[in-house]
């Protein structure tokens, strides 16, 4: 198995509008390899979401390549990405998305049950991933008796249950406060070290100089990758 989990070639992305056409991505080329830790950072504007979303198998480019784990996404249908991004990408967002009227451990589970886990494993890795994140005394808390932190790092847990090749994290302190914010890079941190692959979107400084890696994009391209 290759250390290359993803790479793009050349992508390119254009969003076409009956008055004009947006290039939210220029000629982008990236690759990323196992166990990384890597920040995207930028202006508002600048192309991180976008390219989120074609890293996240969300979107497809306009043009160019993209491979993951050596699969040519860029071919692919809607079914192929759902395929992959249901069982090889994890994701957190700011929001942290869960559902209100179930615990947290439901909450970890749902990924496994659209991919017909059985009940018992689903529950086991649900309480493996929770205890990764250290809230193996909140699993029966539904989100609205957890505190932001708590909310952010079952987001994170169920992201993890799939056991995914890389986690794609879009402003994950976003709604935290800055201790509480600290407290979630430093378990993003704890995660990396043991061996995940983390690639997140932030606009603070303070977190991308945690990150390993810092990948800077202005008007659609790539102008500064500290591994470069």
């Amino acid at each position: 198995m290759t250390d290359e989990i993803l790479r793009l070639a050349d992508v390119r992305k254009v969003y076409r509008t009956v008055a004009e056409e947006v290039h939210a991505l220029r000629g982008v080329s990236l690759s990323v390899r196992r166990g990384e830790f890597i920040a995207v950072i930028g202006p508002s504007g600048s192309g991180k979401s976008t390219l989120l979303n074609l890293l996240g198998c969300l979107d497809t480019p306009t043009s160019g390549e993209y491979h993951f784990e050596g699969q040519a996404v860029h071919t692919l249908g809607d079914e192929g990405l759902a395929r992959v991004r249901n069982s090889q990408i994890g994701f957190v967002f700011q929001s942290f998305n869960l559902l209100p009227r179930i615990s947290a451990r439901k909450n970890v589970e749902m990924p496994l049950i659209y991919a017909g886990v059985p009940r018992a494993e689903r529950r086991r890795r649900a309480e493996e991933a929770l205890a990764k994140v250290r809230l193996s005394h909140r699993v029966t808390h539904r989100p609205s008796e957890l505190s932001g932190g708590e909310k952010q790092r079952v987001a994170i847990a169920r992201a993890l249950v799939t056991q995914p090749s890389i986690l794609l994290a879009d402003e994950p302190t976003g709604n935290l406060d800055t201790k509480v914010g600290g407290e979630i890079i430093g378990l993003l941190e704890e995660l990396n070290r043991g061996g995940a692959t983390i690639l997140l979107i932030t606009h603070d400084l303070q977190i991308a100089a945690r990150c390993r890696r810092t990948i800077e994009i202005r008007d659609g391209s790539i102008v500064r990758d500290s591994a470069a």
